[in-house]
Formats: C-alpha cells, sequence, structure tokens
C-alpha cells in the first residue's frame, strides 16, 4: 500500500486529515508561491498546491502527496497572509458585513501523475466594530491565516453565514479529498491529468 504524505505544515489541515482517519505523514514542501502571470481564482489555488505536492512528490515518488492552498478573495482581490497588524486590520475592514469567496486547491501526485481540484466556499460576515477588531487583533490569531482569519478558531464569531464546505475554508475539503482518493484509487498508479469539481 503507498504511503499518503501531507505536503503541509498547516496544523489545521494535520488536524482534518486525522479526524478523518487517514494514516499520513508529514513532509513540508518549502516551494516559492509567487504567481508571475494572471491567473482565475481556481488556477492560482490549483497551480500552487500542485507546485507543493509536486516539491515533495520529486523525492517520494511511490507515494501519494497531497498538497493543498487557501486563498480569500473579495472584489477580486486575493487576500493573503496579512504581512502586518495594519494589514490584518485592513483586511478585516474590508471583509466587515460582506460576503466574499475562499478557495481551496487540492493536489494529489503520485510517480509523476497528479489531480488537481478546488472547492469555492462562500462567507458572509457580520458588520464588525472596531473593538472587535482590535480585541481579535490582540489575540494574535489572524497573523498566519488568509483573510487575516480564523473559522475554526476566535473568527468564527464574525461569521453570519456560510455557502459550501466549512472544513474547505479551514484549508482542507476533507470529504472531497476523500471521495477523490477513493476514486483514483490509493493502491494503483492511476492518476489523471488536473481538473476542477
Amino acid at each position: 500500500m503507498s504511503n499518503i504524505i501531507l505536503a503541509s505544515s498547516s496544523p489545521r489541515r494535520k488536524e482534518l486529515l486525522q479526524q478523518i482517519g487517514l494514516p499520513f505523514t508529514v513532509i513540508v514542501s518549502d516551494v516559492d508561491e509567487t504567481i508571475s502571470h494572471p491567473m482565475s481564482s481556481e488556477e492560482t489555488v490549483m497551480q500552487l498546491a500542485s507546485r507543493k505536492a509536486c516539491a515533495v512528490a520529486k523525492h517520494h515518488e511511490k507515494d501519494v502527496v497531497i498538497g493543498a492552498d487557501t486563498i480569500v478573495v473579495l472584489d477580486g482581490e486575493i487576500l493573503g497572509k496579512p504581512k502586518d497588524r495594519s494589514d490584518a486590520k485592513r483586511m478585516l475592514s474590508k471583509l466587515s458585513g460582506r460576503e466574499h469567496s475562499v478557495y481551496t486547491g487540492v493536489a494529489i501526485v503520485k510517480e509523476k501523475k497528479q489531480h488537481a481540484f478546488y472547492e469555492k466556499t462562500n462567507v458572509t460576515f457580520w458588520e464588525l466594530s472596531d473593538e472587535e477588531v482590535d480585541t481579535y487583533l490582540n489575540s494574535g490569531e489572524p497573523f498566519d491565516k488568509a483573510g487575516a482569519y480564523g473559522i475554526q478558531g476566535r473568527g468564527a464569531v464574525f461569521v453570519k453565514k456560510i455557502d459550501g464546505d466549512y472544513f474547505s475554508v479551514v484549508g482542507l475539503p476533507v470529504a472531497s479529498l476523500y471521495r477523490q482518493l477513493q476514486r483514483l484509487d490509493l493502491q494503483g498508479s492511476t492518476l489523471s491529468s488536473p481538473s476542477q469539481t
């Protein structure tokens, strides 16, 4: 049986894989996440997930390597991890009272073959007061998260509505991933060209 490797340092993705009882090891990929030419949000997350997975798969060709990437998009702007406190405050102020989209791309790689897909989830925030934003910033939670919030943490109190996969917003659409792994057959090497759900 092939070993499964998660090419991510995210503790949230690790917890989600553990939650569904999938045995795996973690090998972090240190790749350049710069996008040099314009891409759609869907293409961006699948491209970045693929880079992460392929970087690890080069040294583990017989194993199944999973890479993932999550972005928050509002009015066509990708809100990545904030650079500092003022950047985080800017992002949260923009998200306040608005609907935004969260895209998570996943790439599964084995023996130089790969399959990539993504999930899109729409999230609506309540109106946020300056005091709420400052209190959240003081918690330290926003600074390593796309869009400057964690839906699975204190940022949950900002969420008015969600349309789509909650776990994808956390960082890994585990139900879709599980079904993709079943369809592709972990035992074999029948991975297809990148596609979308």
